[in-house]
């Protein structure tokens, strides 16, 4: 493939193939092509979102900033996710990542060569407020590379970090998400503004200003449950 694969999901035509049967909202399995080159992507349609009282309708837009954010961050662990008009209207595709369904976060944690970018992923669901990291979120892809996927429920103003990854409280946050905390409470991107409220770019920046400032993972909060539910 001569573009990049941002470009490439651009630009490409949408078939769809199936529906993903567990996922909360309508997740759609397509292919996608463009100039002879095809490749499989999730698409998640704005029309198949269900209302949320606590997120705006629009969930397609943090998943598309998830992976803007983390990009620009040099964080690099979110497949390449895009805004299209795709054959249900408007909603992000993501580049499918081929995986063993079976491995997650709890059985990447097993192996000590993975702890580096599971820890790199925990500091920027920190930073982001994730407010729905199950294990299964989680996955080792069959290029080997740790990727984390689901980023609908992020970026909300108020404190709702929900995650299953709470094995690192106490340790320090790795030296690239310190890095980017520190570029983000200096200099906000302005295309954080097309995705969030200002309310919602001042919370992240004021996360990443308190993650500077603290600089090792928080305990979790006491007056809330904080794990996602299924936890995988």
């Amino acid at each position: 493939m001569e573009t990049g694969w941002v470009d490439f999901l651009v630009q490409a035509e949408l078939s769809v193939l199936g529906f993903i049967p567990v996922s909360s909202n309508v997740t759609l399995f397509c292919e996608a092509s463009f100039e002879g080159f095809t490749s499989p992507v999730i698409y998640k349609p704005l029309s198949g979102e269900k209302p949320l009282f606590d997120f705006p309708p629009g969930l397609y837009k943090r998943e598309v900033l998830a992976y803007r954010l983390s990009s620009y961050l040099g964080i690099d662990l979110i497949p390449e996710t895009v805004e299209v008009s795709g054959p249900y209207g408007v909603g992000s595709v993501q580049r499918f990542i081929p995986n063993d369904v079976s491995v997650n976060y709890f059985t990447l944690l097993e192996e000590q060569t993975h702890i580096p970018l599971l820890r790199m992923l925990c500091g920027f669901d920190l930073l982001i407020n994730n407010a729905d990291r199950k294990a299964g979120h989680v996955i080792l892809g069959d290029d080997g590379a740790i990727y984390g996927i689901d980023h609908g429920l992020c970026f909300h103003s108020e404190e709702k970090l929900r995650t299953v990854m709470w094995d690192f409280i106490g340790e320090e946050i790795p030296e690239k998400i310190m890095q980017g905390c520190l570029l983000l409470s200096e200099s906000t991107p302005e295309f954080m503004s097309i995705y969030l409220s200002e309310e919602e770019i001042e919370a992240t920046v004021d996360r990443a200003s308190l993650m500077v400032k603290a600089g090792c993972f928080p305990r979790p909060p006491e007056e809330r449950f904080y794990y996602p539910w299924p936890i995988v």
